[in-house]
């Protein structure tokens, strides 16, 4: 491995990063890391959150907010965590078995709606990250999901991509919204093996943020916002060049490609943010309540983001492109 992480310090940690750098920073057998892996369920923060599941499938009693949240005080809480959808995508994210999770899907195809217009939860709504989110969790519990991705091949923009905001009128993607949606279209790729319909609807959503080097403005070349290269984990819907990265890393494995050129200059804005001792630092916590803090606070250096900044990188070093 080309790594110059600090891998000690990586492999002291909870389960659902430790079996992550097993595999991909040290090359451990897979007997190895997925015993790792095995253990999110029984200990650590997979096992925390597992045991603050509701007895109807959900979490903090709501699909996206939690149940009673008061949508006035957004401005000053900001986005609450805790609720169904934030659980489920964070085990996933982390590698939960999903037979752990068994029944679960359909005690949520009973019991959990939408908050917008009282919508089934397997259903989806007219959110693109909703729906992207809806369509990884389901393919991982085993729910249908079909409709949400005819529903995201109905929906792409002109330009090739997504936006969030189309419901109010917004016809030009955006870059938070593209990448989510893009996500949750890998997701199905990948465990279904895809349509023609879905790998062209993922081409474009690509070739949207490839044309803009992954953080410019095809207007004027300048980045797209000051949020481009700030790296904070737990990541959310926030779009960064590093959570973009991963993404095309985790593309190209499953289409046999080979990384595009176009992100350049956006992997050196990640190499750049790396410190003299092989970590990154920890921009900001996102503001919202969670159950629990999984990361270190703001200018410390952060093992998750260390994970992802070396992974990302030793895939673009170790391949032509």
């Amino acid at each position: 491995m080309a790594t110059t992480a600090p891998i000690d310090w990586l492999l002291d940690s909870d389960p659902a990063l430790r079996w992550q750098v097993e595999r991909d920073l040290v090359g451990e057998p897979p007997e190895v890391w997925e015993a790792t892996r095995a253990r999110i369920a029984t200990e650590g923060f997979g096992a925390r959150l597992l045991a603050l599941q509701d007895p109807d499938g959900q979490w903090a009693g709501g699909a996206y907010f939690p149940a009673g949240f008061a949508f006035d005080d957004m401005d000053t809480q900001g986005q609450p965590w805790t609720a169904t959808t934030w659980t489920l995508n964070t085990l996933r994210e982390w590698g939960l078995d999903p037979a752990v999770l068994s029944g679960t899907a359909e005690l949520l195809a009973e019991n959990s709606r939408w908050e917008y217009d009282d919508l089934p939860y397997w259903g989806g709504e007219v959110d693109c990250c909703v729906n992207a989110w809806t369509v990884a969790n389901g393919l991982w519990l085993g729910a249908d999901v079909t409709g949400i991705v005819e529903w995201f091949l109905e929906h792409r923009l002109p330009d090739g991509g997504w936006n969030c905001e189309w419901v109010e009128g917004s016809t030009r993607s955006s870059f938070h919204s593209t990448l989510n949606s893009l996500t949750g279209m890998l997701a199905h790729d990948v465990a279904t093996g895809g349509t023609d319909a879905t790998r062209v609807a993922r081409r474009g959503g690509e070739e949207y943020l490839l044309t803009r080097g992954l953080f410019r403005r095809l207007s004027t070349g300048e980045p797209v916002g000051p949020w481009v290269n700030r790296f904070a984990y737990p990541f959310r819907w926030f779009y960064s060049v590093l959570t973009a990265a991963e993404y095309f890393r985790r593309a190209t494995a499953h289409d046999g490609t080979k990384p595009d050129p176009r992100m350049a200059d956006a992997i050196e804005m990640v190499r750049a943010a790396r410190q003299p001792d092989g970590t990154w630092l920890q921009a900001h916590r996102h503001p919202g309540r969670v159950w629990f803090e999984v990361d270190v606070p703001a200018r410390e250096p952060s093992k998750w983001l260390t994970l992802y900044g070396t992974r990302v990188l030793d895939w673009w070093d170790s391949q032509p492109v």
